[in-house]
């Protein structure tokens, strides 16, 4: 933490001395174009998450993204936990925009603002204007007690390693008849380049070695 920021934390503990102030750190991922920060307060603490590629989709759901998509250079949010992943665009590098992020969540934070006041409806995203392509249905089928075995395989191993990388996992269906794992990845996993060779090297692997019916893993492209 630099002089600076260590200036601005100490700034805000004066103000309100029998509140710990919240505070910020922010983390590469493997994804370049997503940068995980960290906050020592949750932000949900159902468990669930909340994703937002545009700030329209943000209203009435959370103002903290609400507001984050002022920032011109915000792609994309995800929410979960205590973690907050921004995707950036290109035109503009991390080292010019971390620490302004990093101050306007700590002030947001410290202003006693709740960061997700509901959590959105993903179970089908919307249709794109001027698309032909039918809406993806995210829903999990989830029908058999092998399902459920992969359930939670994927929530026990691979879940809390893949929140560390400042996103998220969700199985979508298993087509027994070819042995086909659909997931889905949100954060900074979504459109990460790593992103293939874990499926393949890892969570394939994992889920093969428990269960003989799976025979490859692949992530539904929304």
């Amino acid at each position: 933490m630099d002089v600076e920021s260590l200036n601005f934390d100490r700034k805000l503990a004066m103000e309100n001395p029998t509140k710990i102030p919240a505070s910020v750190y922010a983390e590469m991922t493997p994804n370049p174009a997503t940068m995980k920060f960290v906050s020592n307060t949750m932000l949900i603490s159902t468990g669930d998450v909340a994703e937002y590629r545009s700030q329209a989709e943000c209203k009435n759901s959370s103002q903290l993204a609400e507001e984050l998509f002022n920032f011109p250079f915000v792609k994309s949010i995800f929410i979960a936990a205590n973690f907050v992943s921004i995707t950036k665009t290109e035109a503009i590098q991390w080292d010019y925009v971390s620490n302004e992020l990093r101050e306007f969540m700590m002030e947001f934070l410290n202003g006693d603002k709740i960061p997700v006041e509901k959590i959105p409806e993903q179970e089908e995203l919307p249709e794109i204007e001027g698309s032909c392509e039918a809406p993806v249905d995210t829903t999990p089928e989830i029908n058999t007690p092998l399902d459920q075995q992969i359930v939670d395989l994927l929530n026990e191993y691979v879940k809390p390693a893949v929140e560390s990388d400042g996103g998220a996992i969700h199985f979508k269906s298993f087509d027994k008849e070819v042995g086909r794992v659909t997931v889905i990845l949100k954060g900074a996993c979504s459109g990460c380049p790593s992103s293939s060779a874990t499926l393949q090297g890892g969570i394939q692997t994992l889920l093969k070695s428990h269960i003989p019916e799976v025979k490859e893993v692949v992530a539904l492209e929304l």
